[in-house]
């Protein structure tokens, strides 16, 4: 039996995937409005919990840490990230064919791995105390692999000689950057940014092992809160990431579609 061209089974087993993936999350959503202190029934619909949220101060301490790392972390690795899009695609000769290697490595490391290897690197190389500087230094290591990714496959499927004419017109290479490369690479640019902010206000895992103590950011609050329990302040405060989390990575995916579904 046929659905749309396709197999039953194969939208049934489409189906089952999103359901598996999805579930979960419209749980949390649901019991975000639940007029209850236990998740295990619903009693209500009630706002309070996003009331109760708006008054942590601790939550609201660790919200602005979180912006603060991913909006600074983004902007930095946007222009390293670019740079070196610009470098894989034009000049892939030389000492710069380890530069995909090197600025891909931190996007296909394991992230516990990464993090043990940042903070053996900020402890016993740089004895740096770990803090919001090691934090930041961290998700820009591993947010710039992501921007070099979106703007070289901007830059791919590009042709080349718009820049040629730009140059045989007198231009130099800055003016050339300036008024033709990054007018039309800037799409995948900002979707770079968006990416890595989404990545940066999201981790968890080597923010863990970099933070030290003192700082804490939200996926890290969040984790002190359910070792207790899941509260529904919790489920209201991960809805909130979760919708801005999936905007951005929307938005990203309409600036640069090529490069957000993995075409070259």
């Amino acid at each position: 039996m046929r659905h749309g061209g396709s197999p039953l089974w194969l939208w049934l087993a489409a189906l089952a995937v999103y359901a598996f993936l999805y579930l979960p999350l419209a749980v949390v959503v649901i019991f975000s409005f639940n007029d209850s202190l236990l998740n295990a029934e619903w009693v209500g619909f009630t706002t309070r919990w996003y009331g109760v949220l708006l008054a942590d101060e601790e939550m609201l301490r660790a919200a602005g840490n979180s912006l603060f790392i991913a909006v600074v972390a983004s902007l930095i690795a946007t222009v390293l990230g670019t740079m070196a899009g610009i470098a894989m695609q034009r000049w892939p000769v030389g000492l710069l064919r380890a530069l995909p290697f090197l600025v891909l490595t931190p996007v296909a490391m394991p992230e516990i791995l990464l993090g043990v290897s940042l903070l053996l690197f900020f402890r016993q190389v740089l004895d740096l105390t770990l803090g919001l500087i090691s934090i930041l230094v961290a998700h820009i290591t591993f947010s710039i692999g992501f921007v070099a990714i979106i703007v070289r496959a901007r830059l791919a499927g590009m042709d080349e000689s718009i820049f040629e004419a730009a140059r045989d017109l007198g231009a130099s290479p800055w003016q050339t950057f300036r008024r033709v490369t990054l007018p039309l690479i800037l799409p995948g640019v900002v979707a770079g940014f968006l990416m890595s902010f989404t990545l940066s206000i999201d981790d968890f895992v080597i923010t863990f092992f970099v933070a030290g103590v003192g700082v804490t950011t939200l996926p890290l609050q969040i984790y002190s809160m359910i070792k207790v329990a899941v509260t529904p302040e919790v489920n209201a405060i991960s809805t909130l990431l979760m919708v801005l989390t999936l905007s951005l990575i929307a938005l990203a995916a309409r600036l640069a579609p090529d490069s957000m579904q993995g075409r070259r």
